[in-house]
């Protein structure tokens, strides 16, 4: 830590006039995307506000469902069809490595940070997973893109820049868009109780209903096992059924098989194939009209989930029932504890020679998943499982402070590659 602070110290006395000028660049490119983030997030506070009033409670919960059903899918088929190819998913192969890597980690951390602060009921895997899902997607991209417009970038050539920045991004948000569907989704399932609204002075009662019910809840369970009887055929017939319900249920592939995750799937197979690729994804193609459709749609995706998530801070940023030590933990661990971890991974694939040689954007990318601050699709998730407003709570607090330290991990980021 010394060695590295001292490095850090060096370089910026030996800076000066242009280099000086480099550094107040570095900051006001990790300050900008964030800056952009609060002025949609603020839109949609003033929407949901009961003096314009055209964004309520329930509207955001559509908006988010128009979200994860279509802007979001669109957004990823767009972008992830058009930049994988077959010997780039080789090439490529650890970014979304890193990506669950980074989960992992982050969320171990989570765990850790939880049973120590120890939340209130029932926000205990609340706390997990904003401490251990970062914004993959969003933010970088935007990032990125205020990176390589600059001429004088650190990475050469702004075409290039740009478009291999987006396409190491874009491939990594499909393995996210699983994490956030499958892992996310279940970790924000509410209470026994059935909601997250519960006092938390009262103590837990378990549901009782389960045991009049659970038979007649799928009358066409009982009907098939009457069938089952009845001869041979209808046996093997309902045999194949019960077991086609049994792997259905217990892999629960309707939470797993959604358009977030159905998209990035069909974006690989028709993009790694190359002529299916020629076919959609290239600009002369003859069905381009529909990847290009998909593009529209998808840069819609963004400002719709930052106006819901402005829309959920209504009642203010410290209306949750976290509390100031839940948050300021979440906080703390996202943007101070994460990174270094983050780094420590990417330093060490890049000793292993897992990465790509003297591709530095492609170690700038790895190393950008780990700071961010908690993904903003947490908090529509969150939204729509029943704890928005307090996700809203910590996602405008983290978002803050990322500010500060997302201009320092920058810095340091463009330091060591540099």
């Amino acid at each position: 830590m010394a060695e590295t602070m001292g490095r850090f110290l060096l370089a910026l006395q030996n800076q000066g006039g242009s280099g000086g000028e480099s550094l107040l660049g570095s900051i006001k490119i990790a300050v900008l995307p964030i800056v952009k983030v609060f002025t949609m997030c603020f839109l949609g506070f003033l929407m949901a506000s009961k003096y314009v009033n055209i964004l309520p409670a329930s509207g955001r919960k559509l908006l988010n469902g128009l979200v994860f059903t279509l802007l979001l899918p669109c957004l990823i088929f767009s972008q992830l069809g058009q930049a994988v190819t077959l010997q780039k998913m080789l090439d490529w192969w650890f970014i979304p490595v890193n990506v669950v890597l980074g989960s992992v980690s982050a969320s171990i951390i989570g765990f850790l940070v939880a049973s120590i602060v120890r939340p209130p009921y029932p926000f205990f895997k609340f706390t997990i997973v904003h401490i251990g899902i970062g914004n993959i997607g969003n933010v970088p991209l935007v990032l990125i893109a205020a990176l390589c417009r600059d001429q004088n970038n650190p990475f050469g050539d702004s075409n290039k820049c740009s478009t291999d920045g987006t396409a190491y991004i874009s491939y990594g948000q499909w393995v996210g868009a699983i994490i956030l569907y499958t892992y996310v989704y279940n970790m924000l399932a509410p209470p026994p109780e059935g909601t997250f609204d519960i006092d938390p002075q009262s103590i837990p009662i378990k549901c009782t209903t389960k045991s009049d019910g659970s038979p007649e809840q799928d009358p066409s369970l009982t009907q098939e096992e009457g069938g089952y009887l009845t001869g041979p055929n209808a046996s093997r017939k309902w045999k194949m059924k019960d077991c086609l319900r049994f792997l259905y249920e217990k892999l629960k592939l309707k939470q797993i098989l959604q358009p977030p995750i159905i998209a990035p799937i069909l974006a690989v197979v028709l993009g790694a194939v190359p002529f299916l690729k020629s076919l959609i994804f290239t600009p002369d193609a003859p069905l381009f009209f529909f990847t290009d459709s998909c593009m529209i749609l998808g840069e819609t995706m963004i400002p719709c989930t930052l106006l819901a998530l402005g829309g959920n801070l209504i009642d203010g940023p410290g209306s949750s029932k976290l509390g100031l030590r839940t948050t300021a933990a979440i906080v703390f661990a996202r943007l101070v504890l994460v990174p270094p971890v983050g780094l420590g991974i990417v330093m060490l694939a890049d000793k292993l020679g897992f990465l790509p040689p003297d591709d530095k954007m492609f170690r700038f990318v790895l190393l950008l998943q780990h700071p961010m601050p908690t993904s903003v699709l947490s908090g529509a998730v969150a939204n729509l499982r029943g704890c928005g407003k307090e996700a809203a709570g910590v996602l405008f607090w983290v978002h803050i402070f990322a500010i500060i330290s997302m201009a320092g991990w920058i810095v340091l980021f463009l330091n060591i590659l540099f």
